[in-house]
């Protein structure tokens, strides 16, 4: 029977990636990239090859080994695993760079801020101090070789070879024997008599001190070099200065030089630095703090390193909300953080805690992501929205809170593209209705006939038609004025979905209807709808052959056009959402703030009998969008201003063409609405007309007398079918 010896290198669960190694460290090892067998994650790989006569050189490479493997420390080089024979040694650690590369590539990309410089100093010297203090150790090998940078920038120790104890046993300092090394040893170390008066730490600071001169100013040429600080930043050289005096005895401890640099004004003393110590403490903080830190956290990203925040700063906020409760805070600063990264690493870091917030109870929580959805809406796909996503945001519809509310009907403006039929055209088509009809807030009943405008182009051609006319028709009837605007709105933002037919029989009336409305916005948009409608009618009128460019009559079969008509096309108020007529008998009067930045405050009280009361406080939720709103989206609250100069009431305006306006306003008299100021217009007249409709194919030509003869008929077919149906129900009504 043959036996075969295992390859240790073989059976390693790390393996080299095949390119040549990376440079920048002199001395025995070479620092390779590689990665985990099982998983491909990256590593990095310290090489050493055990070489004939090198016995001295072997000595030191295991003993570095070692160290590796006992010493652990946030800021020392992370030892994963290692493999030792015969003709090797390897050391596998945390993926990392060499300072000296990094820095260099920094340069090229644009330069390292101070901020990353003032926190990677601060990691080396929190490691020296460390080793000195905590573990009577001397680094003895402090230089840039022997500095690493991870993928959040963090700088971290490493370079052990020549280490020794500082209380003496075990022998002294190894001897490095080479030159690129020992031109950072401190000058006492010339004198071999032994009567300079030194501290354990002494060395280990002068060589802090190169460091330093070099991560500003480059290679170093010689030591005396370090008598000109060059590019060191002020309040950093007379710390410096201390580092590289000639009397070691006076070269400060590495936590006392700490100390001094996060004095106030100094080098450490930044947002940066203190973002950074307060993460490594995050778990012993108390709850209050962690709220106070992640609030203001969000400004001070902006000015960080985007590694630090893609690789520091979001694992420890998803942290935070999986297991340290730390809920709506931690939003703004995790979808800024959101923004660094691919898609790829979105969809598996970020929309897992976004679907999980959406099934909180936390109203905080639900309101910001509502206010945020537009930054990661993109993100999500349809299934995960209509299964996941969408089943808990309609809660808000129902929800006792008005911001809620409206945070929720305008989310449906992103969400609207992603729903499918079910839960487009029917579950979100109901809670519309109840709101539009029922909600005792009328900008929110205002805001949802704009966002039905906005979305009316997803809905399906069904519900298009059932929906639309009923829907935009009900909200001018609205006791709030921007309602009415924005019903009148919803009709000019549609005008493509509607036939020849619905223009001139269903729409007209309507906003006729509005001609004499109270409010003279109302009847300034009414006026403009009226003329582009009639403008679109008597061009087809003109000349039919436009009737594929504007739109169609209707010709489908009698029975599908009798059905629509007399069934379908006013189902948004057949629904037992309410009746809006019941509403307007006990509407008390309210006054409208139109601005000049063209925005809508809330009516100051609004009370009938399907409202919840009518002493409703004010509150911030007071100020909503109407006028204006389907090409410049939602508008912010605005404060009450008083009108412009010049603005005259609706009852000083001259209505009758010459005569003087002493007579009053003819339309004074037909509300008990107290007048209000009117907002400026601010449509242009280009946005009314030559507004075009989608092509559709259609019969252009028919007979006058055919169609007299069909309307004739399907009158008498509706009327008997309102016959055979029997009475309405209670608190609907049918538009003509």
């Amino acid at each position: 029977m043959w036996f075969f010896a295992r390859d240790p290198v073989r059976d390693f669960p790390f393996e080299l990636i095949p390119e040549p190694p990376e440079g920048g460290l002199p001395g025995p090892w070479a620092l390779h990239r590689g990665r985990k067998k099982a998983t491909g994650s990256p590593v990095s790989i310290f090489v050493y090859d055990v070489k004939p006569g090198a016995e001295e050189q072997t000595q030191v490479a295991k003993a570095a080994f070692k160290r590796f493997k006992t010493l652990r420390h946030p800021n020392i080089l992370a030892y994963i695993d290692g493999l030792e024979t015969e003709k090797c040694l390897h050391v596998v650690t945390e993926a990392v760079t060499p300072l000296g590369i990094y820095l260099k590539a920094r340069v090229e990309a644009g330069g390292l801020k101070e901020l990353e410089i003032s926190w990677g100093l601060h990691q080396i010297v929190k490691a020296l101090s460390f080793l000195v203090n905590d573990c009577s150790l001397i680094h003895n090998n402090v230089c840039m070789a022997a500095v690493f940078v991870d993928r959040a920038g963090e700088w971290k120790l490493g370079g052990l070879d020549y280490m020794y104890s500082a209380q003496g046993n075990g022998g002294g300092p190894p001897r490095k024997g080479i030159p690129e090394l020992e031109q950072y040893d401190p000058p006492e170390l010339a004198d071999s008599s032994g009567r300079v008066v030194r501290e354990k730490w002494s060395a280990d600071m002068w060589r802090l001190g190169c460091l330093i001169w070099e991560v500003f100013n480059g290679p170093l040429p010689r030591a005396a070099a370090l008598r000109n600080p060059g590019k060191i930043p002020k309040t950093l050289v007379p710390h410096y200065c201390e580092l590289v005096g000639a009397n070691p005895k006076v070269r400060p401890n590495p936590a006392r030089f700490l100390q001094n640099c996060r004095a106030p004004g100094g080098f450490m003393s930044n947002r940066f630095v203190e973002t950074n110590l307060f993460l490594e403490e995050i778990q012993i903080k108390e709850p209050a703090e962690k709220q106070k830190f992640f609030q203001e956290l969000s400004k001070s990203l902006d000015a960080f390193p985007e590694d630090f925040c893609r690789h520091k700063v979001l694992p420890q906020l998803l942290t935070a909300f999986e297991f340290g409760n730390a809920g709506a805070v931690v939003l703004t600063p995790l979808f800024k953080v959101g923004k660094f990264l691919s898609a790829e690493e979105y969809q598996q870091k970020i929309i897992p805690v976004v679907v999980k917030m959406f099934s909180s109870t936390d109203r905080a929580m639900r309101i910001r992501l509502l206010q945020q959805m537009e930054q990661f809406i993109q993100y999500l796909d349809e299934p995960t929205v209509n299964t996941q996503i969408f089943p808990h945001v309609v809660h808000g519809f129902l929800d006792t809170n008005p911001a809620i509310r409206e945070q929720t009907v305008k989310s449906m403006l992103l969400l609207a593209p992603k729903l499918n039929e079910a839960n487009l055209n029917v579950e979100l088509m109901k809670h519309f209705a109840r709101l539009q009809a029922k909600d005792e807030q009328g900008p929110i009943r205002c805001n949802t006939t704009v966002c039905l405008g906005k979305i009316g182009s997803y809905l399906s051609a069904s519900t298009r038609h059932r929906v639309l006319t009923s829907a935009f028709s009900r909200a001018t009837r609205d006791p709030f004025a921007p309602s009415r605007v924005a019903g009148v709105l919803g009709f000019a933002a549609t005008h493509n979905l509607y036939s020849m037919n619905d223009c001139a029989q269903k729409i007209l009336p309507v906003l006729c209807g509005l001609t004499v409305d109270p409010e003279k916005s109302v009847r300034d948009q009414a006026f403009k709808a009226i003329r582009s409608f009639l403008s679109k009618l008597e061009s087809v009128s003109e000349d039919p052959t436009q009737l594929e460019e504007v739109g169609h009559w209707e010709t489908q079969e009698e029975d599908k056009d009798t059905a629509e008509d007399s069934s379908t096309a006013d189902r948004w108020d057949d629904e037992d959402w309410g009746s809006l007529e019941q509403e307007a008998e006990s509407v008390l009067a309210q006054q409208d703030d139109w601005s000049t930045g063209g925005q809508v405050s809330r009516a100051s009280q609004v009370s009938n009998s399907d409202h919840k009361s009518s002493k409703s406080p004010e509150s911030d939720w007071s100020s909503w969008e109407a006028e204006g709103s389907w090409e410049q989206g939602w508008q912010e609250p605005s404060s009450q201003e008083p009108p412009p100069d010049g603005t005259r009431l609706a009852s000083e305006y001259n209505w009758g063409g010459p005569e003087s306006s002493d007579k009053g306003d003819p339309f004074a008299t037909l509300s008990a609405r107290p007048s209000t100021q009117p907002r400026p217009d601010s449509w242009g007249e280009d946005n009314w007309e030559g507004l075009e409709t989608d092509s559709r194919q259609v019969k252009a030509e028919l007979a006058r007398k055919k169609r007299e003869e069909r309307r004739r008929e399907m009158e008498a077919k509706r009327a008997e079918r309102k016959v055979a149906k029997g009475p309405m129900k209670l608190g609907a009504r049918k538009l003509d």
